[in-house]
């Protein structure tokens, strides 16, 4: 087993081409940093992970001063152990997001290298439940869009295939909320799947009044309706309603998805494989979700979110939000789904001039062995 040699970062800021609002939030850019890693046998990997607009130095400072010497002469196919010393030796920064989104970028460098050495696409290597998968589009649902452009975004995406859109709620009153939803339902049919999310905007009682709306319009999830540290609040919420209540774009760790789905506290889980640490830890909790007949659902980043969906069974859809089309080549489609990459490795084909041309300038550094 070849060891870790080498290893260069950088980070590439892309700026949404949409605008993206939410109840609580605007997304400003996406601070990509980007790990590289080469063995000694000169097979290389490249892994990412991002930010929606700040903190993207800070993850690169933990990469520089502290994981990446780590890695350093480590066996780059122990990947489990590489993942628990990383973390281990940073114990008193863990668990958080610099730390996730640091351990991420290498996680993944380390799946992208295995799978090139052995020749195999990430699904494959990561299970192969299946080659494509359904998608949704969030991209057309952003809280400030009016609900008769909603209608209009839904009504093209199901023109192309899609079979569902997400459409984020948190306005003023429930009156605005059920506006929005309501024009969509009646527009796309009953057949049309329909997510919301609130992005922890709420209170529990604002959360919990509007169950009856969302249950009437038949929505497909209530997506983060509270902080994401309130477990006891989400566990209460699902209990009175009979649509699944999704949580996991800001959990950091697999621990705290079992907390939540020992407490009931979801319906759905939406791992973000760079919020929690990489693909690694991404897959302990799929297969949890799945021993607890749990769907999962990611967030986000479905360039590399596709192949890990199509390697479990229990992941039945894939948002579709893309941001990585000036710097990499499109994700492969038909239709409505998603297919999952063939090309060993990630399967994310880089264009590598972009992202030289693009990189933040003082963001790029090396790290060798020895």
């Amino acid at each position: 087993m070849p060891r870790i040699t080498h290893a260069r970062a950088f980070m590439v800021d892309l700026k949404p081409k949409v605008v993206r609002t939410d109840a609580i939030q605007s997304f400003k850019s996406q601070e990509t940093i980007f790990v590289e890693l080469t063995d000694a046998e000169g097979a290389t990997g490249m892994g990412y992970s991002y930010t929606i607009g700040d903190g993207g130095p800070s993850v690169l400072a933990l990469l520089k001063h502290t994981l990446l010497p780590r890695l350093m002469g480590q066996e780059g196919e122990m990947i489990e152990a590489i993942w628990r010393d990383l973390l281990f030796c940073t114990h008193a920064t863990a668990v958080g997001p610099i730390m996730a989104l640091a351990q991420a970028a290498i996680d993944c460098a380390l799946w992208d290298l295995r799978g090139r050495r052995a020749g195999l696409p990430l699904h494959l290597l990561a299970g192969g439940a299946k080659d494509r998968v359904p998608m949704y589009t969030t991209e057309g649902g952003w809280l400030h869009i009016a609900p008769e452009a909603l209608v209009e975004d839904a009504l093209a995406a199901r023109e192309q295939g899609f079979t569902g859109s997400k459409v984020k709620i948190g306005k003023p009153t429930i009156a605005q909320d059920a506006a929005r939803l309501g024009a969509v339902r009646e527009a796309l049919g009953a057949d049309y799947e329909i997510m919301t999310d609130a992005n922890q905007s709420m209170t529990a009682a604002q959360a919990l009044r509007r169950v009856p709306m969302l249950e009437a319009l038949n929505i497909g999830w209530f997506e983060e309706p509270l902080p994401s540290d309130d477990i006891a609040g989400h566990a209460r919420l699902q209990a009175g309603s009979r649509v699944p209540v999704a949580v996991g774009e800001s959990l950091y760790s697999p621990g705290q998805f079992a907390d939540y789905i020992a407490q009931g506290a979801c319906g759905i889980v939406q791992a973000d494989v760079s919020r929690v640490g990489g693909i690694t830890p991404w897959l302990k909790v799929a297969h949890m979700a799945e021993a607890h007949n749990i769907a999962i659902c990611p967030h986000f980043l479905m360039e590399l979110h596709v192949s890990l969906v199509c390697a479990v069974p229990n992941a039945p859809w894939l948002e579709y939000i893309p941001q990585l089309d000036d710097i990499a080549a499109p994700m492969a489609r038909d239709g409505g789904h998603a297919l999952a990459p063939v090309a060993p490795g990630l399967g994310i084909a880089w264009d590598t001039e972009k992202l030289a041309a693009w990189t933040v300038e003082g963001s790029a550094f090396e790290t060798r062995e020895g």
